[in-house]
């Protein structure tokens, strides 16, 4: 789809943001001394943990400045509702400890080292784990948060998904496709797609896949879909059926019955754990026995329900 000037805007910086923490975190990691690998990585990591959550954080805070710049005030917001920033902020998408995830590098390189692969290369695909996960825990924050920011507005009645150039073919076949406002948003690791709210007032002009389709060089068809997928396009076929998009994309980590849940921020000085502790009976310990959901599980488990989502959302400690 083409979204407008701000959405756009709000999207690149985002992709600004995870760029700048993937740089600054592989840097971190080219200071690890290969001879002794996990020790020096487990004195870094605090720095590391510092800087993609950091990213995290400046994600998460730029949603609101960007709904209110897209939509400008609406009458029909709850005032008292206001979306929490920091809680997108040292958690994965998936609900994963940030600190735990930021060891796949190091574990990935050592893997490769035990396995006979020269040190050299083993660091250089430590290296590639590492900007996947910060790459991808800064855009999910940020994309997690417009989710939140757009369910406690209640002029959003939905949002359409915005694919710019560059994008895989799996997510350009979604291009311009309008989901619930409380719909989970279906990506994959470093995925760079981002939503635009719909309103009675606001709606973005869609462009389908097959228009991104059109638009692009032949190069760029050929590198995204493959020389023979191109060729089936060309002649008729449907770009959905060749690419076949669903299979390998997931929203968020919500796998049949599973949950969605965090460990982040339920202590009992967390604000979500202050909140969880109060309903399930957790006394004096140190951490609330209640999961605390991550905002897709919160969408799927209101069922399309905008109040109760809200509830849930501020049960959780997400917005206030």
């Amino acid at each position: 789809m083409s979204p407008s000037p701000t959405a756009a805007d709000h999207q690149e910086a985002r992709e600004r943001l995870a760029e700048a923490a993937a740089r600054a975190s592989r840097q971190l990691w080219r200071q690890v001394d290969r001879d002794a690998i996990r020790p020096s990585w487990t004195a870094l990591l605090a720095r590391v943990l510092a800087v993609v959550s950091g990213g995290q954080l400046a994600a998460a805070q730029a949603t609101d400045p960007w709904l209110l710049a897209l939509l400008g005030p609406s009458g029909e917001d709850e005032p008292d509702i206001a979306m929490i920033p920091a809680m997108f902020a040292g958690v994965t998408g998936d609900g994963l400890p940030l600190a735990e995830v930021l060891l796949a590098p190091m574990w990935t390189a050592l893997r490769q080292v035990t396995s006979g692969v020269p040190v050299a290369h083993a660091m250089a695909r430590g290296e590639a784990v590492l900007d996947v996960i910060a790459r991808t825990a800064v855009a999910d924050a940020g994309r997690a948060a417009d989710s939140v920011g757009m369910v406690t507005r209640p002029a959003v009645t939905s949002y359409v998904r915005v694919v710019e150039s560059g994008a895989c073919s799996r997510c350009i076949v979604l291009a311009g496709r309008e989901y619930g406002v409380s719909k989970a948003f279906a990506r994959h690791p470093r995925c760079q797609c981002g939503m635009e709210p719909v309103t009675r007032d606001h709606r973005p002009e869609p462009v389908d896949a097959r228009d991104m389709f059109d638009r692009m060089s032949d190069a760029e068809k050929k590198r995204t879909f493959g020389e023979a997928a191109v060729k089936a396009i060309d002649e008729g076929a449907d770009i959905a059926q060749v690419v076949n998009a669903r299979r390998g994309m997931e929203s968020a980590v919500v796998y049949g019955q599973k949950i969605l849940k965090t460990t982040e921020g339920t202590t009992r000085r967390g604000l979500a754990g202050q909140q969880l502790r109060r309903f399930d009976g957790t006394g004096a310990r140190a951490r609330s026995t209640r999961p605390r959901l991550m905002p897709e599980e919160i969408y799927k488990q209101a069922a399309g329900d905008r109040d109760h989502a809200v509830r849930l959302l501020r049960f959780h400690g997400y917005i206030v």
